[in-house]
């Protein structure tokens, strides 16, 4: 077959230099041209070729067994999932993998705590291709997001209490939850209440020390206060009437505690 009628066929398609004996530069070039991927058919591509590959299809990194520094920040500039193309990849790369995506850290291979910390603010659910994230990314996405908890096999104490005082939900993620662990969550979040497992039971003699030490608090959070007044599971789970919850605030609670349920009582009213 002439020259002009395999240029023609690899013009409509390039993958057919694969089959190609012998290609010609010229053939080369055309097949790389119309499709960056054909690189993998072509042997001992020039550099040439290999760049000109790489910036017709970054994806065509994967064929290339030494790339230029040029081609692999070409390549991951254009999209973070090529980076799994990239054999141990520099710090440098990762980070510009991360500027896209997060979960670009599933490449990283012991990421340092500054590569853990960028990931999760991209992602807070790229800690699930962290095999053992710190303090400091588990605690940076539970802030994010309480969903994050779920992807923490072994979670810090402080980043189990950051996620159940974002939203009382998180506590469907907390590990070995047992009553004393119940009680401390509800100095943070008395909604938890919500979500109490039905193999703990806590007792309004059991809660009220924990409602005194909270409530009496100079600096008990408003939202505290509110969500101990309005929360009906509350009495429904411990017995603790609408008046007893006044009360306490009456007789234990800070300045601050009764002035907020005196504006709240106002509102229902």
């Amino acid at each position: 077959m002439d020259q002009a009628k395999l240029l023609e066929i690899i013009k409509n398609n390039p993958n057919a230099i694969a089959h190609i004996d012998q290609p010609t530069d010229e053939m080369k070039w055309l097949a790389l041209r119309k499709n960056g991927l054909a690189l993998q058919h072509i042997a001992a591509p020039t550099r040439e070729m290999q760049e000109a590959a790489v910036d017709n299809n970054p994806q065509a990194l994967q064929f290339i067994s030494d790339p230029t520094e040029e081609m692999l920040v070409s390549a991951v500039s254009h999209s973070w999932i090529n980076l799994s193309y990239v054999k141990s990849p520099p710090v440098s790369l990762i980070k510009l993998a991360l500027q896209q995506a997060g979960w670009a850290i599933k490449y990283a291979q012991d990421p340092s705590e500054e590569l853990q910390l960028l990931a999760v603010k991209k992602n807070y659910d790229a800690l699930k291709f962290i095999k053992d994230p710190c303090a400091s990314a588990q605690e940076e996405a539970v802030k994010i997001s309480y969903n994050a908890l779920r992807y923490i096999n072994t979670p810090t104490p402080q980043a189990e209490r950051l996620a159940v005082k974002k939203d009382e939900r998180a506590i469907r993620f907390v590990n070995d939850l047992d009553k004393q662990k119940l009680l401390e969550f509800l100095k943070i979040n008395i909604l938890v209440i919500r979500y109490m497992m039905h193999d703990i039971r806590i007792s309004k003699a059991e809660l009220e020390p924990v409602l005194r030490e909270t409530l009496s608090d100079a600096n008990v959070e408003e939202k505290y206060v509110r969500d101990y007044l309005n929360c009906t599971a509350l009495e429904q789970c411990t017995g603790l009437t609408p008046l007893e919850k006044l009360r306490l605030i009456d007789r234990y609670g800070s300045p601050k505690a009764r002035r907020i349920a005196v504006d709240e009582k106002l509102k229902i009213k």
